[in-house]
């Protein structure tokens, strides 16, 4: 069924997000309590780099891979991740047409957004990155994107005292990708 709704998200110019590593309802007595979903989850400790290539492949090979946000849960993956996106890129979609999502649920603070945009840093192409998206309904969340971007800044503009960006090229850095990574790559890659 997955690869399915894949090419018909590819037929329809939509673009799929994957987010994986969750373990849900862990605890039962609460779970019977309270119901489903409400609070006792954990990260989870999966194998996903074989089967993940293989499904990226099957689509890619038919030419039927949308764009795509993949999103980890557990931070040992981070590198997994920023590695798998160069294997399925074409160059048809401006911003890479696979995306490695910001830090997510357990990932969503400080360190993990750190982790996660030094791995694709270091492994990827930071400047192509879509930043950090939401789904959420919820007024209350909207503030995590100043959050995400005041990490970013903070993290490049530590590259920068750190002499592993050029400081000569401050504005260049502040224009084209922050303003890139927070605002046009996502406009760019979703076609708004």
């Amino acid at each position: 069924m997955l690869v399915e709704f894949a090419v018909m998200d590819h037929e329809t110019g939509w673009t799929q997000q994957f987010h994986y590593g969750a373990i849900r309802n862990n605890n039962s007595r609460m779970f019977a309590q309270l119901g489903p979903d409400t609070g006792f989850d954990s990260i989870g400790d999966f194998t996903v780099a074989k089967s993940m290539s293989k499904f990226f492949d099957m689509l890619d090979s038919k030419d039927k891979l949308t764009r795509t946000i993949i999103y980890n849960l557990n931070p040992r993956d981070n590198e997994l991740v920023a590695t798998m996106l160069g294997n399925f890129q074409d160059g048809r979609y401006g911003a890479g047409k696979i995306q490695f999502g910001s830090g997510w649920w357990f990932l969503d603070q400080k360190d993990g957004m750190e982790k996660q945009m030094n791995a694709l840093s270091t492994l990827g192409l930071l400047s192509r990155f879509v930043g950090m998206l939401t789904d959420s309904r919820s007024f209350l969340s909207y503030p995590r994107h100043e959050y995400f971007r005041r990490t970013l800044c903070n993290l490049l503009g530590n590259d920068i005292e750190q002499g592993l960006l050029p400081a000569s090229e401050i504005d260049f850095i502040g224009r084209e990708i922050v303003e890139g990574i927070c605002y046009r790559n996502a406009k760019n890659f979703f076609k708004f």
